[in-house]
């Protein structure tokens, strides 16, 4: 039997470039998956981690390779202008579970050809759903490339990121949070960078946007009462269970965002953006708390319950209630969640000031 250790250096995947059918691109996924959850118990979380995000990337790669050759058997032929590729959320951080979803864009370049929005419009379908067939369940927020708002030509982009810059409404705002955990996977990379140009002058043209963006960080879910236990679902089918992923995960990312916004930090991974903010003596104790409590939330948000649907992980969000009761997990949690209320404070105090200043 071929130990944990050893199988981290004989996952090859080199074979999914080389698959020649959809079939055999699915079986890869469900191999890798399986022998990725394996290792999950000996390979240290960030390694961990970068493995399953680099699998990711090689599929995506390969499905958008493939795509474009199906475009041009369909009579579509090759892509009339170059294209990037760009994912968002945990994924543009380099943070993907093993069964993320899917959340991506596209960047048209400005050039003329009279049938690129018939290309684009009909080659992101497929995409999509080539991308689902393999596992890659479609986002619910519908930020994919198949939606016409996440794929757009770059002159489009830079209007539209202006645009949502200048609107301090809840729902731009939102889209410029997403936005700014764009990251490029494939294309022509110089369009990512004029994409991410335009999206962090639109925060340096608007400075009050910073107040908006706040005001949406600040939501927070309520993880410990007032005794300082942890808060489990109380209704439902996850009853007595804890959402690890809105009740610690995406509290610290949304924090550490944030805080990157508000440096120019332009780094998208989580861990990237600490170590940037405190390189920049932005070292304030919630900083300095969410290095740990960070770590300890990619390990439990990539420990939780799953099933399998036809040979693929499906996962969950919750932390069973029998995994809360061993001490360790219940530790680790309560440190981290203890991290969330500082850094929820920390953006509290921040919004008074805000409001103060505005009276």
């Amino acid at each position: 039997m071929t130990s944990l250790n050893s199988l981290a250096h004989n996952i090859d995947l080199n074979r999914i470039a080389i698959s020649t059918s959809w079939e055999e691109l699915k079986d890869r996924r469900i191999e890798y998956q399986t022998d990725l959850q394996q290792l999950k118990c000996v390979l240290p979380i960030s390694e961990w981690m970068s493995l399953v995000n680099h699998m990711h990337d090689l599929f995506v790669a390969k499905v958008l390779k493939n795509c474009e050759e199906e475009m041009v058997v369909d009579g579509y032929g090759l892509p009339p202008v170059v294209y990037s590729f760009v994912v968002f959320g945990s994924a543009g951080r380099l943070e993907s579970t093993l069964w993320s979803d899917q959340d991506n864009g596209m960047i048209i370049s400005d050039d003329f050809s009279e049938s690129k929005n018939k290309y684009f419009e009909k080659f992101s379908i497929i995409v999509c759903d080539r991308l689902a067939y393999l596992g890659y369940e479609k986002c619910l927020g519908k930020v994919m490339c198949s939606e016409p708002m996440w794929r757009r030509s770059l002159q489009e982009w830079k209007v539209t990121l202006a645009e949502w810059g200048k609107d301090m409404s809840w729902e731009p705002i939102r889209y410029l949070i997403i936005a700014a955990d764009v990251r490029h996977i494939a294309g022509d990379n110089i369009l990512t960078e004029h994409f991410k140009s335009a999206l962090y002058q639109a925060f340096e043209d608007s400075p009050e946007l910073q107040f908006s963006i706040l005001r949406n960080t600040v939501k927070h879910k309520a993880t410990l009462n007032l005794l300082g236990r942890v808060v489990t679902e109380r209704f439902g089918e996850h009853a007595g269970e804890f959402d690890i992923k809105y009740g610690l995960y995406i509290p610290l990312v949304n924090f550490v965002r944030f805080m990157a916004i508000q440096f120019s930090v332009q780094e998208t991974m989580t861990q990237s953006r600490l170590d940037k903010l405190m390189s920049l003596g932005a070292g304030d104790i919630a900083i300095e708390d969410c290095h740990k409590a960070f770590e300890i939330a990619i390990q439990l948000r990539a420990s939780t319950s799953y099933t399998i649907v036809d040979g693929l992980f499906v996962g969950s969000n919750y932390i069973p209630e029998q995994d809360l009761k061993r001490k360790k997990i219940m530790h680790d949690l309560r440190e981290s969640l203890g991290s969330v209320r500082r850094t929820h404070r920390v953006l509290q105090r921040m919004l008074r000031y805000a409001d103060w200043k505005k009276l």
